[in-house]
């Protein structure tokens, strides 16, 4: 069971990794042009919003949380490797970031007909001031994700070899995302169309959206401090019957 749950967990991840690739990369294309990275938006829509798609990412992302939470209980300790901290920090903030971009533009869309494009998303962000937090978005998700590979791969002496080659293009291409996407933001703003104003359908249902991120984030730390409390009674009541076993074998 657990070498299947080691790889369930392996093929979310590198699905989900594949998601932030392509996402990351579109921003990066950006630094060509806002139509050319506007272009490969399109594409990425028809790829991940298709039923396949759709079903394989949320399938993905939701089996791997799933495998987080069964993690988290069942740690019997967290004296852990410095890497291991920056994995489980990566890990568990990038739904904290994605909730907010997921309900801007997914559920905006599926449930009051917002349709993303790069100029609207990113005249949305900058009207909110939320523009630097779109450039971290997909940053802890890459590295959370980059990190898991590499402890798969490190005991085979070819990967070794490509470590530093490895490492680079892990650090440049969020990189190239960034430039991308600072690029896009201006020529947003070096349009005609100045002074930017929010989209009206995301103003009309603000409020709806705001408790739709509330709710999500409540929940999504309910859950993560639900598996750390209980894993941690768990072990409390293991280590007391522990005890209590070596009392009464020394009595015995």
């Amino acid at each position: 069971m657990q070498v299947f749950l080691r790889r369930l967990q392996l093929a979310s991840g590198l699905l989900m990794l594949t998601y932030l690739f392509l996402h990351l990369v579109n921003h990066a294309l950006g630094i060509a042009s806002l139509d050319l990275a506007g272009r490969g938006l399109v594409l990425a829509l028809r790829l991940w919003r298709s039923t396949p798609g759709t079903i394989a990412l949320y399938g993905a992302a939701s089996i791997h949380f799933a495998l987080a939470l069964h993690t988290i209980y069942g740690r019997r300790h967290w004296a852990l490797p410095a890497a291991e901290w920056i994995r489980l920090w990566a890990g568990l903030s990038l739904p904290m970031l994605l909730i907010r971009h997921a309900v801007t533009t997914r559920l905006a869309s599926t449930l009051y007909g917002f349709e993303p494009d790069y100029e609207r998303v990113i005249a949305v962000l900058l009207t909110s001031g939320t523009q630097g937090l779109q450039l971290a978005l997909l940053a802890p998700g890459w590295i959370h994700g980059c990190l898991g590979v590499w402890f798969r791969l490190r005991h085979y002496a070819w990967a070794r070899r490509v470590k530093p080659a490895l490492q680079a293009f892990m650090i440049l291409l969020p990189l190239l995302s960034a430039a991308g996407f600072i690029r896009m933001m201006r020529a947003v703003e070096g349009t005609n169309r100045l002074p930017l104003r929010a989209d009206p359908t995301l103003v009309a249902h603000r409020f709806a959206l705001d408790a739709w991120r509330h709710n999500l984030l409540t929940l999504y730390f309910a859950l993560i401090g639900s598996a750390l409390i209980l894993g941690q009674l768990r072990n409390g009541l293991e280590r007391r019957r522990l005890r209590r076993d070596s009392r009464g074998g020394i009595t015995s």
